[in-house]
C-alpha cells in the first residue's frame, strides 16, 4: 500500500474535545493537518514515519482566549511582587533598593504583581518606602491586577501628578486621610503611567515575545489572545509578525485598546481580519471597570464594610463608540467587566445586536464575568453574546476576594455552571500575568481551581460551581477557540491543524487535586514537535 501520511501517532489515549469523536488512539498527518483519526485497527494506509504516543494522554492544543503576552513578556525582567520571591513588602524594598544601586540615575525600576492580600503587612506598599528605597529613581509597581500601580515620588513628579491634580474620568488618584498622595493610581490614572514608561523596541519587544513562546509551549498553549494590544506609537500587529519572524509559534488574534483609537479610529485592513493566518486582528477591547481584588469592578451592592460600589472606567460615549467600530469593521469587541452593573451595561447595550461577525464568531465577549446576574446570563444565552471565566482568579486571589466580599459572596462568584447550564458560550483563559501566581499562564492551575472551587491554601469558593474535567478541558480548547476564532484548532478532527499536546499523567482519571502537578511531554504543532520536555 502507498504511503499516504507524512506520520502517523499510534498508541495514545486521545481526549479530542470533538463531540463527534471524543476519543481515538491514533491519528494521520498530512501537510500539518489532521487526515485520518479513530483507532489504530481502522487505519486506512501507511505513513512515512510512525510515532508511539507511549499510551499517554493527549489533547488538542490550549487556546488561551484572554491572556496579555506582551506584558507576560515585558515582567520576565521585573521584581516579582508574588511568593515565592516575596512574602512582604519588605522584602519587596530590598529588591527595589538592589536595583536601584545597580540602575543608573533617572533610570526606571519596575515590578509586577504586589497583591497586599498576601504580603505580613497586610496592605500595599506606599510612596514614602519607594522613595526610601530609590530615592534617585522612579519607581512602578503594577498590582497583580494590571488595573493600579504604586509609584514613588520621583515617578509622580514626571507624570506631573502633585496632591491637586484632579482624578482622570474614569479613574482615580489616592490620597491619604492628611491629603498627601500615596502613590497608588487606579484605573484610567494608571494610564497616566503607563504613557511616560520607557517602551521596549519593536524589536527588543519581539524578541521578547520569541522567548516567551518557548514558556508558553511548556504549558501546551498553542494559540493565545493578545487582549489589549498597542495600535500606537507602534502598531502591536507589526511586532508580533516580527516575532513570528524570530521563532515565536503561537497562532495569535490581537485586540486593540479603544482608548488609543478612538480619537482617530482608522480602519482594520481586511487582511489583517484573515483568522486563518498565525497573527490576525480579532476586534478592539473596552475596558468597561476595573477589578473585584482592587475594589474597583462597578458591582451592584457594596464591598464588604465599605459604602464603596467601585465605578465604571468606561463612558457611554465609549461603549457606543467601540461597538460601532467594532461593527463598521466586522470585528468583535472584547468588554472587560467584572462587576454586575458593568456586566449588565454590557450585555443591555448589544444583545438585541444581530452578529456582524460573518463567520459565527459571538460580535461581543463579556471578559472575566466574575458577578454576571441572571438576567445577564439570560440574555447572552439568547443572543449569542458569548462569557470568558478565569478560574485562576477565585485560586490564587482568595485573600483579596474574602477580604473585599465576604466568604459567602465570594461562593456565587464566577458562575461557570450555571452559565453553561443557561447556554451561555463560556470558555476559560487565564489572563495572564494579571494575577497572583508565580505561573499565571500554566492553564492547569485554572483547570484544577475550576473542577474542584477550592483556593490554593483550602479555602471553598463555591462547590456548587463546579465543573468536570472533561469540561474544563473543553473550555481550554473546543469553546475557547469558537470566541477566540483562531481557525482550524481546538479539537482533533480530520481537516484541522495537527496542534496536541502529550501529558506527562492523564489528567482526565487522576484525583482532582492533582490536576496543577500535570506536566506537558511534548507540544505538536501542524504534526511537528515544537516542545519536548527535558528529563
Amino acid at each position: 500500500m502507498s504511503k499516504q501520511y507524512d506520520c502517523i501517532f499510534t498508541n495514545g489515549k486521545i481526549f479530542t474535545s470533538d463531540e463527534k469523536r471524543p476519543y481515538a488512539d491514533a491519528m494521520a498527518v498530512k501537510d500539518g493537518r489532521i487526515a485520518w483519526i479513530g483507532e489504530e485497527k481502522d487505519l486506512p494506509g501507511e505513513g512515512v514515519k510512525r510515532v508511539d504516543l507511549g499510551a499517554k494522554r493527549v489533547l488538542p492544543g490550549i487556546v488561551d482566549n484572554h491572556m496579555h503576552p506582551c506584558h507576560l513578556a515585558g515582567t520576565m525582567e521585573q521584581i516579582a511582587c508574588l511568593p515565592p520571591n516575596v512574602y512582604s513588602i519588605a522584602e519587596i524594598m530590598e529588591q527595589v533598593r538592589e536595583k536601584a544601586a545597580a540602575a543608573k540615575p533617572g533610570e526606571w525600576i519596575l515590578g509586577w504583581g504586589y497583591d497586599e492580600g498576601k504580603y505580613r503587612e497586610k496592605r500595599a506598599p506606599l510612596r514614602s518606602e519607594l522613595d526610601e528605597a530609590a530615592p534617585n529613581n522612579p519607581v512602578a509597581l503594577v498590582r497583580t491586577c494590571f488595573h493600579i500601580a504604586c509609584v514613588n515620588s520621583r515617578a509622580l513628579e514626571l507624570m506631573g501628578i502633585t496632591k491637586d491634580t484632579p482624578d482622570p474620568v474614569g479613574g482615580r488618584i489616592d490620597h491619604d486621610e492628611k491629603g498627601e498622595l500615596t502613590g497608588i493610581l487606579r484605573e484610567k490614572a494608571r494610564f497616566m503611567l503607563m504613557d511616560i514608561i520607557p517602551k521596549d523596541t519593536p524589536d527588543e519587544m519581539a524578541a521578547k515575545l520569541a522567548k516567551l513562546s518557548d514558556l508558553l509551549l511548556s504549558h501546551g498553549i498553542t494559540a493565545v489572545s493578545e487582549a489589549g494590544g498597542d495600535s500606537k506609537p507602534v502598531d502591536c500587529y507589526e511586532i508580533y509578525a516580527k516575532a513570528a519572524e524570530m521563532g515565536m509559534k503561537q497562532r495569535v488574534a490581537i485586540y486593540y485598546f479603544w482608548d488609543q483609537m478612538k480619537d482617530d479610529p482608522k480602519p482594520i485592513p481586511l487582511e489583517r481580519r484573515d483568522n486563518t493566518k498565525q497573527i490576525f486582528v480579532g476586534g478592539v477591547k473596552l475596558i468597561g471597570d476595573g477589578s473585584v481584588s482592587g475594589q474597583t469592578a462597578w458591582c451592584d451592592q457594596p464591598y464588604l464594610n465599605t459604602d464603596a460600589c467601585g465605578f465604571p472606567v468606561a463612558t457611554e460615549e465609549d461603549v457606543m463608540g467601540a461597538g460601532a467600530f467594532a461593527r463598521e469593521n466586522g470585528v468583535q469587541l472584547k468588554y472587560h467587566a467584572m462587576g454586575a452593573r458593568a456586566i449588565d451595561r454590557a450585555v443591555n447595550a448589544f444583545y438585541q445586536e444581530e452578529n456582524w461577525m460573518k463567520d459565527g464568531r459571538p460580535c461581543v465577549r463579556i471578559e472575566h464575568s466574575a458577578m454576571a446576574s441572571e438576567q445577564a446570563m439570560d440574555r447572552c444565552a439568547r443572543s449569542g453574546i458569548a462569557m470568558t471565566v478565569q478560574p485562576i482568579f477565585l485560586y490564587c486571589e482568595i485573600e483579596s476576594y474574602l477580604t473585599n466580599l465576604g466568604p459567602e459572596r465570594t461562593k456565587t462568584t464566577y458562575p461557570t455552571k450555571t452559565m453553561l447550564e443557561k447556554g451561555v458560550l463560556t470558555a476559560f483563559s487565564s489572563d495572564a500575568p494579571a494575577t497572583s501566581w508565580a505561573d499565571p499562564s500554566d492553564p492547569f492551575i485554572g483547570m484544577k481551581g475550576a473542577v474542584t472551587r477550592v483556593a490554593y491554601d483550602g479555602t471553598d469558593t463555591g462547590a456548587d460551581q463546579r465543573v468536570d474535567i472533561q469540561t474544563a478541558v473543553e473550555l481550554y480548547t473546543r469553546e475557547s477557540q469558537k470566541i477566540l476564532g483562531v481557525a482550524d484548532v481546538g479539537r482533533l478532527a480530520e481537516g484541522l491543524h495537527a496542534d496536541f499536546i502529550v501529558l506527562d499523567r492523564d489528567v482526565l482519571e487522576i484525583p482532582s487535586e492533582e490536576i496543577d502537578q500535570v506536566k506537558v511531554d511534548a507540544t505538536y504543532m501542524g504534526g511537528e514537535a515544537v516542545y519536548v520536555r527535558e528529563k
